[in-house]
């Protein structure tokens, strides 16, 4: 693709990067296929093709985004199934993300969406604040049949609030271990990782890092839950606000390499895969700081999707029988993301489980970190779509490594929805995942 930015605006090193990845796409529309927002709308500006020409036409021009620029940029679901298709590496992540920084920055909001905006960026990536709005959420529930239902048209506040409200959980689990916490290895020591808390998940599904820790140090690795550890920065990052999400970044990095100097990590190890295609890129993110750029590089190396680390243990014999089908789900963010593709199902076949591929797996549950309450027509839409292939399968349970693709199809079907490393560790000698209690 040809572009026209002046020398001054290349001079920008968030500019001269999205110089070269504009350069690299050739027009072929091979991501439309796989674009989740084409797939459903049939508009070209709601494929990544023609989100690629807005984002041009704004950053070349250098004037403040229109309302339309706007509506098609905060349709694309960041699932990143572009990426995986198209043929010329096109890096349309690093041009979405600064696509999205720059309609922050210029673009007025309306009020009240804007104020919906603060709000999740407030309360989200705080546990103490999202465990309190999800008590209040719960309390507002019955009132929500007075909102608008689903529609076409942009959704408003209120049905955005209906939204919110659907996916706040009947009740909450008591608190996992806090930040500071360790745990040493059973028997002899074979490593040492931290393992993230999250945000959400520690809120909504403390079970899944217990299960995680309880599979780890059965298998001789010591697990420790930093200290002073911030959320990583995704939601905000994804909502544009990219001055909130470095300096998270920043923070975390200084907190875990104090740890790997204080007692040494093989890896960071990350349960929520949303939050690991972010932290992989914190060496990307904060390449022009240099008072982090290096250390932001060596985190991002340590980070690894607990399935990758796991690939590289020797796991207990399987106490699975081959008698539970499992459906496993492929968060757009381990798939598309991180590129993990075969590696969870490979896990839960050798551990006993006869794992099925969900039909159209390449496309977005609707989840996308807060998108499901900022769009949720059309997240709807794609976790019924989701939901249905999954039905195909004839699934006893659902497996997915991403706590956000757990609560949208969860809030669609009534089979199981668990964790991979929920399942792992079951497999290898830990309890049943207290939802599968109906299972032999």
């Amino acid at each position: 693709m040809k572009t026209e930015f002046s020398l001054t605006q290349l001079a920008d090193p968030d500019i001269a990067q999205a110089d070269k990845i504009l350069r690299a796409c050739v027009h072929c529309g091979f991501c439309t296929a796989t674009c989740p927002t084409y797939v459903l709308l049939g508009d070209e500006l709601d494929s990544p093709r023609g989100r690629i020409y807005l984002i041009k036409e704004m950053l070349e021009k250098d004037k403040p985004p229109t309302a339309e620029v706007v509506k098609h940029i905060d349709r694309c679901l960041s699932c990143l199934a572009c990426m995986t298709t198209c043929p010329s590496g096109v890096h349309y992540m690093h041009l979405v993300d600064q696509a999205r920084v720059r309609i922050e920055r210029d673009y007025s909001r309306p009020l009240p969406e804007r104020a919906l905006r603060a709000v999740l960026a407030l309360v989200l990536p705080r546990p103490k604040l999202f465990r309190a709005s999800m008590v209040m959420a719960r309390l507002a529930r019955p009132l929500a049949f007075l909102l608008p239902a689903p529609n076409t048209a942009t959704p408003g506040l209120l049905r955005r609030i209906k939204a919110m409200l659907a996916l706040a959980p009947s009740s909450l689990p008591a608190l996992g271990p806090a930040g500071g916490s360790v745990f040493p290895a059973q028997g002899e020591r074979r490593g040492r990782v931290a393992l993230l808390q999250g945000c959400a998940q520690q809120v909504l599904a403390p079970r899944i890092n217990q299960a995680a820790i309880s599979l780890l140090t059965r298998h001789g690795i010591e697990v420790v839950l930093v200290k002073d550890e911030q959320c990583c920065g995704a939601l905000t990052h994804h909502l544009g606000q990219d001055g909130d999400a470095l300096a998270r970044a920043r923070a975390n990095i200084a907190v875990w390499k104090k740890e790997a100097e204080r007692g040494g990590l093989d890896a960071i190890l990350i349960t929520a895969s949303g939050c690991g295609t972010v932290i992989k890129d914190y060496g990307y993110m904060l390449r022009e700081d240099r008072d982090h750029a290096a250390a932001a590089a060596q985190i991002s190396a340590l980070a690894k999707d607990i399935t990758e680390y796991l690939a590289g243990l020797a796991l207990a014999p399987s106490r699975q029988k081959g008698d539970v089908t499992v459906a496993y789900h492929s968060a757009c963010s381990l798939q598309h993301g991180q590129k993990i593709t075969g590696l969870p199902k490979e896990l839960l076949s050798k551990n006993g489980f006869v794992v099925k591929d969900v039909p159209e797996s390449h496309l977005c549950c609707g989840s996308a970190g807060t998108y499901n309450i900022l769009q949720p027509d059309i997240a709807s839409r794609l976790r019924d779509r989701k939901i249905a292939n999954i039905a195909t399968v004839k699934p006893d349970m659902i497996a997915a490594g991403n706590i956000g693709c757990m609560v949208q199809i969860a809030g669609g079907t009534s089979v199981p929805v668990v964790h991979t490393i929920e399942l792992l560790d079951w497999a290898t000698g830990g309890p049943k995942p207290g939802s599968l209690t109906g299972l032999n």
